[in-house]
């Protein structure tokens, strides 16, 4: 099975703060299933920074807690990784990060600062959603693959 996987859940420092959301667990079930995977972060396939200000989505748009839209930089990167995923072969399925304004899928910041929930996805997210693939949390991912 060929998988996206956001770039941070493998251990890539490519998250804003310059971290990244290492998911052991998925790592092992990607392993152990000998998945083809396919490394994906839309927001430094942007152009962005590591680290870089916290970004959320405020009335359809991409800002920064400051105001400042990143929105342009967010979709060049989603349409990129999209691109990164078709010249691999496209993908069976997505595992990507929760609540990211690029990969949340379902559910993402609502776009105060707050660390409130709203529903919806990230740009990258709601391409793939757009095209069919089934996104999965680290969580789902680790119970079905």
């Amino acid at each position: 099975m060929r998988i996206a996987v956001s770039a941070c859940l493998l251990g890539e420092a490519c998250k804003y703060n310059g971290g990244d959301n290492l998911s052991e667990e998925l790592v092992d079930v990607l392993r152990a299933g000998c998945h083809e995977v396919i490394p994906v972060c839309p927001e430094v396939a942007g152009g962005l920074p590591c680290p870089r200000p916290p970004a959320e989505i405020v009335g359809g748009e991409v800002r920064t807690a400051t105001g400042e839209s990143v929105d342009a930089a967010f979709r060049l990167g989603a349409r990129m990784s999209l691109e990164a995923i078709d010249d691999a072969g496209g993908c069976d399925v997505a595992v990507l990060q929760p609540r990211s304004p690029s990969c949340g899928a379902g559910q993402v910041y609502d776009g105060t600062f707050s660390g409130r929930l709203v529903a919806g996805s990230g740009v990258f997210a709601a391409l793939l959603e757009e095209r069919g693939v089934t996104i999965l949390s680290p969580e789902e991912a680790r119970r079905r693959l």
